[in-house]
């Protein structure tokens, strides 16, 4: 426990110093649209996640993490940072359509790799993320639609392959059902979150365990803290697309509107599926609660998702004009 909060606090730090990195860097208008720049990102994410393929290590179904000199790294975290900047870059300079079908061919790269080691949910983040970008810039809900029925042909091929999933699927809805098995995770959030009540039973008093620091977190505080501590910190993540929005109007190019919206909508994405996942109210994925879940590469992923949502607002690079 010692150790996993100093690594938390770590995470933190740097995840602070990536913050204000990437607000420099995308500073410059030339950077934000430069193709040369996104192209290189792309590699590098397609690199990343062919790394977590050849040498992640599996944990639950999934070869998402890797371990560099005793220090375990999730790539796939990072490459959300990426992925909003190459979106926002893309669609900030649509002149032709090859544009759009270069997203959209690194869109179905990063989810099809991601569905290769097992990590449905990040490639649901992904894919939802895909959709709203491309949907605050096109306005077309055709091209909305294609997607979502392209999504479903490749869900059912999953299923097919990946029994696990499966099983997820059948569970979901039915958690009481499937209470000594598929549901059991479910099952028992869901009780300790009721016995928490309004104001819990007090921090380290709880009795929930398994991935409750992680895909189960949102149980842990609602028994330790109370319901009410919980749902607070889902709405005040929430209010990040409130936020966004409101900054966007004002922003110094299409390109800060984009990436801070699509930032702050990948992180409400993320929460959805980690709040209803453990509730039963979606299928369990695995992902975790932005900025409280355990884990050293989801903050990291957080901080450089929020400098995005920073730089849309004309406040921040005011002093320069």
């Amino acid at each position: 426990v010692e150790r996993s909060a100093y690594v938390q606090l770590i995470a933190a730090v740097v995840g602070m110093a990536l913050f204000c990195v990437i607000i420099k860097f995308i500073e410059d208008p030339d950077r934000t649209s430069s193709t040369k720049l996104r192209y290189g990102l792309m590699i590098a994410a397609v690199g990343l996640l062919g790394v977590s393929i050849v040498f992640g290590k599996i944990t639950y179904g999934a070869a998402n993490w890797i371990s560099i000199g005793g220090i375990s790294l999730q790539p796939s975290e990072i490459v959300k940072i990426i992925y909003i900047f190459i979106g926002a870059n893309t669609l900030d300079r649509l002149q032709t359509k090859k544009n759009l079908f270069e997203f959209i061919i690194f869109s179905a790269v990063c989810v099809g790799l991601l569905a290769l080691m097992g990590d449905f949910g990040t490639a649901l983040i992904f894919f939802m993320t895909f959709l709203l970008i491309s949907f605050m810039r096109s306005g077309d809900f055709k091209t909305v639609i294609l997607a979502i029925v392209a999504a479903v042909f490749g869900v059912s091929i999953v299923l097919r392959f990946k029994s696990y999933v499966l099983d997820r699927f059948k569970a979901w809805g039915h958690a009481w059902e499937y209470a000594n098995d598929l549901g059991y995770q479910q099952t028992h959030v869901l009780t300790y979150i009721a016995s928490g009540g309004l104001f819990g039973v007090g921090i380290g008093n709880g009795f929930l365990k398994g991935a409750s620091e992680s895909d189960l977190v949102f149980g842990l505080v609602s028994e330790e803290m109370g319901v009410i501590v919980a749902i607070t910190l889902a709405v005040a993540v929430a209010c990040l697309v409130i936020y966004a929005r409101a900054i966007t109007t004002r922003s110094r190019s299409t390109f800060y509107s984009i990436s801070a919206c699509c930032a702050a909508g990948l992180l409400v994405i993320q929460l959805s599926l980690n709040v209803f996942g453990a509730t039963d109210i979606l299928p369990l994925t695995g992902v975790t609660f932005p900025f409280i879940s355990c884990g050293g590469s989801s903050v990291l992923s957080c901080w450089g998702l929020i400098a995005f949502i920073k730089a849309a607002d004309e406040r921040t690079y005011a002093v320069k004009k």
